[in-house]
């Protein structure tokens, strides 16, 4: 498959039309996906949205993602289309309106042709806990795509779409990428509205790109970000034009001025030996080309998992309370009352992890509790704030693993729920501290999984990081 910018070039000059593209793919998901990766498809709205571009693309008015066939995470609100967010208690659930970032790519002349599975609300580090069934590896279907983004990045990785959007919470977009060999951008908390984003943990969740390489996840990244007043979170700052930044990259005077820090602290036990070598191999050649590379501390990241699971874990107790069978989704038919209502319904509808994490963010919020666990992940949080402040004085990007280890077996981890979530323990840090990451392939290993390095930026710095990306990606 081609990149996007490929694509979007080739329909411009006439070498495609978007209908018979947006027919192409549609057959291949059709024929093709044995991942699991598509929780639906959009076969005739797609086709017909694409000929009615085509009339734009002949015209001369088409908009700029004009020949983009894209598919999005199921937690994403589709007007008309049903958002399960992979949960049986929103099995059923039509959405009445379009999130922003849907708003966006339909006024770019993207094609929608098809929601992703996912984990089940977002949590998960592998994509198994979808209630539709688990996602499978397209670079080893025996072995997990990650999570919870995990459709999105397979989606690509399998070949039937060029870029797909994800959510970050975690980890949910780096990661998978990371196992699936494609490049995963989450932005800085406020760069891309979460307006139709039905949330998780309201104070780390972003919307992403995922994409072939950089360039086509700058692209995308573009065209999705922008202030929202439909969002209280997003911050009202100027889009950079990426493509153009990259596009327009002078190399030698880059590599010149680009300060990189490296937490060798994070590089040491618990990180796969062939992730270590391939990232540092990385390392070594930007410092042989000029760069300047320096060793940093970030002595509160041990913390950073922990602080994570009490504090998303408050926030989706927060924010699930709302699925109780008395609004809208699943409501348990057999009940005499309002309390066994809600108790069936909740029971039925949720799976076993989003109970999990509804349980102990209950209890961290519970009377007794709040000041010992959930006020004092909330003071932590703030020194791995601080932490990274303190590196960006002196440095402009941070390297680090994406992943502790390469993809796993599908099942491998499915029953020790520590055990997965310390997957997590490299991306994890980025949402604690709202800042942005790249994450992109640097190898693979000797059985032929993909590695994958990310790089963190300052706030709002997303330029930055995509030029560094584009380089690296040129010399790996």
């Amino acid at each position: 498959m081609k990149t996007l910018q490929e694509t979007l070039q080739f329909v411009k000059n006439g070498g495609i039309s978007c209908e018979q593209l947006a027919v192409e793919i549609l057959a291949n998901i059709r024929t093709n996906d044995r991942y699991n990766i598509f929780l639906d498809v959009f076969d005739e709205e797609s086709v017909k949205r694409a000929r009615a571009i085509d009339k734009k693309v002949t015209g001369g008015t088409a908009g700029p993602l004009a020949g983009c066939m894209i598919a999005v995470k199921d937690i994403l609100c589709i007007e008309g289309k049903q958002v399960t967010c992979a949960s049986r208690i929103l099995e059923n659930y039509t959405s009445p309106y379009n999130a922003t970032v849907i708003e966006k790519l339909l006024s770019a002349d993207a094609v929608i042709v098809g929601k992703t599975n996912m984990d089940e609300f977002a949590m998960g580090s592998s994509t198994e806990n979808s209630a539709f069934g688990p996602v499978r590896n397209p670079v080893d279907p025996e072995r997990v795509p990650g999570g919870s983004s995990g459709g999105s990045a397979a989606a690509i990785a399998g070949g039937f779409v060029p870029v797909s959007l994800g959510t970050d919470t975690g980890g949910s977009i780096r990661q998978p990428a990371a196992f699936c060999g494609v490049v995963g951008m989450k932005p800085t908390y406020g760069r891309v509205s979460r307006y139709g984003l039905v949330a998780f943990a309201s104070s780390l969740d972003q919307i992403g790109p995922f994409g072939k390489n950089v360039f086509d996840t700058a692209l995308l990244l573009e065209n999705i970000s922008g202030y929202d007043p439909k969002d209280s979170t997003s911050v009202d700052v100027p889009v950079p034009r990426y493509t153009v930044e990259l596009e327009s990259l002078d190399v030698n005077a880059f590599k010149k001025t680009i300060r990189i820090a490296v937490p060798i602290a994070v590089f040491g036990e618990g990180l796969d030996d062939e992730i270590r070598t391939a990232i540092m191999e990385v390392v070594g050649r930007l410092k042989s080309d000029g760069c300047t590379v320096g060793e940093i501390s970030l002595p509160n990241i041990p913390y950073s998992v922990a602080v994570y699971y009490i504090l998303a874990n408050a926030e989706a107790s927060s924010n699930l309370a709302r699925y109780d069978g008395a609004r809208y989704g699943f409501r348990h038919p057999n009940t005499d009352d309002l309390q066994e209502m809600y108790t069936k319904s909740r029971g039925a509808g949720f799976g076993d992890e989003v109970k999990r994490r509804i349980i102990l963010g209950t209890y961290v919020l519970s009377a007794g509790y709040y000041e010992a666990y959930y006020r004092k992940a909330q003071k932590v949080r703030r020194l791995i704030y601080n932490d990274f402040a303190e590196a960006f004085k002196s440095y402009d990007v941070v390297v680090m693993p994406t992943t502790p280890t390469p993809p796993f077996k599908l099942g491998e981890k499915v029953d020790n729920p520590l055990e997965m979530y310390l997957n997590d323990i490299y991306t994890i840090p980025v949402n604690l501290a709202g800042l942005p990451a790249l994450a992109l392939p640097c190898g693979k290993t000797a059985s032929g999984l993909p590695i994958g390095l990310q790089l963190i930026g300052r706030h709002f710095e997303e330029a930055t990081i995509l030029k560094l990306g584009k380089y690296i990606e040129q010399r790996v």
